[in-house]
């Protein structure tokens, strides 16, 4: 029998990200070069372009941000370039092991402070203290205990005046419904393990949760959180046997989608739920 998400040993989820770290092959380059680098972050931000508005990564200038699950770094190093201290953590010591030569490459290992660490236990690994912003873009609905994450962020590391932003996935979304229909042929009864095997470029993910907007605001809200804005964006268009040789054809319909019809449709189906929220009663 097939465990549930509850289930799944943290170590599991670790074996998986070590085996191929989130994004690690956005460039044919060699890994660890400052081209690698370079090429990983221009694609990151080409099929995800709303990523630096929703980081927002200059406004936290000389200010303290906790990145829980940083992965390669892309992220991490914006917001070091922008000028913020920055704690990164993630569980995957893979991933930790680019994102510190990538700070390195890129001269602000200065500002960069990596931990391996189960974000569940979070306070075990990273001193509990306030930081200005607590960041985590795609990350808590991979661990087992999601709302352990949130709590432990809601106990040690956020005050009054902090901010949380969090993009979890999109449960009603254009990802979902075409996993369902083409995996698992309509049994919509699968829907989540069949998406959690096909939600990322390796298959086989031990543990994807995914959120309506009202499931995911209550999720931050039962953890001690106030969400005072939700956005759903990131519908990927590429036709993927093209994409994985680095050439960009739209499949249809988004071949011929005015860009505005696609915007539209992207705020209602898109596959990113991002959230910023702030300490309730703070």
């Amino acid at each position: 029998m097939t465990p549930t998400f509850e289930e799944v040993p943290i170590a599991t989820v670790r074996d998986y990200w070590n085996r191929r770290p989130c994004n690690l092959r956005h460039s044919p380059a060699p890994v660890g070069t400052r081209q690698y680098f370079d090429e990983v972050e221009q694609r990151k931000y080409l099929v995800e372009p709303h990523i630096p508005a929703f980081a927002d990564f200059a406004r936290w200038k000389n200010r303290r941000v906790l990145e829980v699950g940083c992965g390669l770094g892309t992220d991490t190093i914006n917001f070091a370039r922008a000028g913020a201290l920055v704690t990164a953590v993630d569980l995957s010591e893979g991933s930790l092991e680019l994102a510190r030569k990538r700070a390195q490459i890129y001269g602000v290992d200065d500002r960069v402070r990596f931990v391996a660490a189960d974000a569940e236990r979070l306070s075990d690994f990273v001193e509990p203290q306030p930081y200005d912003l607590v960041y985590s873009f795609g990350v808590i609905h991979h661990s087992p205990h999601p709302e352990q994450i949130l709590r432990q962020i809601r106990s040690h590391f956020v005050a009054a005046g902090s901010t949380l932003k969090v993009m979890v996935y999109h449960r009603w979304s254009w990802k979902v419904l075409g996993i369902v229909f083409t995996e698992a042929y309509g049994a919509w009864w699968k829907m989540d393990s069949v998406v959690a095997r096909n939600s990322e470029a390796q298959t086989g993910c031990p543990v994807t949760y995914t959120y309506s907007r009202r499931s995911g605001e209550e999720l931050l809200e039962h953890a001690g959180f106030s969400v005072v804005e939700t956005h759903v964006d990131h519908i990927f268009p590429y036709r993927i046997p093209e994409y994985v040789r680095y050439e960009y054809v739209k499949t249809l319909p988004f071949r011929f989608l005015p860009h505005t019809a696609m915007r539209a449709l992207e705020h209602r189906l898109g596959w990113h739920l991002s959230m910023t929220a702030r300490p309730a009663g703070a």
